[in-house]
């Protein structure tokens, strides 16, 4: 079950990455909402609807989830440049993904948000210096973080959320 849920592993956090590593992690953010377009092409909108994991969210809700969750972070993450250690804020995702917006938006909209929101970021992030990344927020859910964490916290989240479309699809021979 937990190879289902985490197909790519828990995140473990790499405390004082190189300047190579942080552009290592905005290479893969860049390369977020291609990677989501290539994971669905080609789905219909009945496979859409299919769980990668008993119990876990259709495809559908995955894609929607992605938007919804890294609006959330980048929002934290300029909160965290502008304020002295905010208290970041959490959503109910769980909740989220039953509105009926998950269901009745194309996933085309939410990988649209998604590639200009990754574009306002990528600018933002590019700019920063060593010392941004120092700053911190804190998270209900994973306590005080350094904006280098809250980083590489946004890269592995995507990529974990497309590997489990990828890993339906292989399972499905889609």
């Amino acid at each position: 079950m937990d190879s289902l849920r985490y197909p790519i592993g828990q995140f473990i956090a790499i405390e004082n990455p190189t300047e190579e590593q942080r552009e290592q992690f905005f290479e893969s953010i860049a390369e977020i909402p291609n990677k989501l377009r290539q994971a669905i092409d080609g789905l219909e909108v009945g496979q859409l609807s299919n769980s990668y994991r008993t119990g876990g969210w259709s495809l559908q809700q995955i894609v929607h989830h992605l938007a919804d969750a890294e609006m959330n972070a980048y929002i934290r993450f300029k909160r965290g440049l502008t304020e002295e250690q905010p208290l970041a804020g959490t959503f109910r995702e769980d909740l989220w993904a039953e509105l009926n917006d998950y269901e009745d938006t194309p996933v085309e909209t939410s990988i649209l948000l998604l590639e200009a929101l990754h574009i306002r970021f990528l600018k933002l992030l590019v700019k920063l210096k060593p010392s941004d990344f120092a700053r911190s927020v804190t998270s209900p859910t994973h306590g005080t973080m350094t904006l280098e964490i809250a980083i590489q916290r946004f890269s592995l989240h995507a990529q974990h959320h497309i590997a489990q479309i990828n890993s339906l699809r292989n399972t499905m021979g889609w």
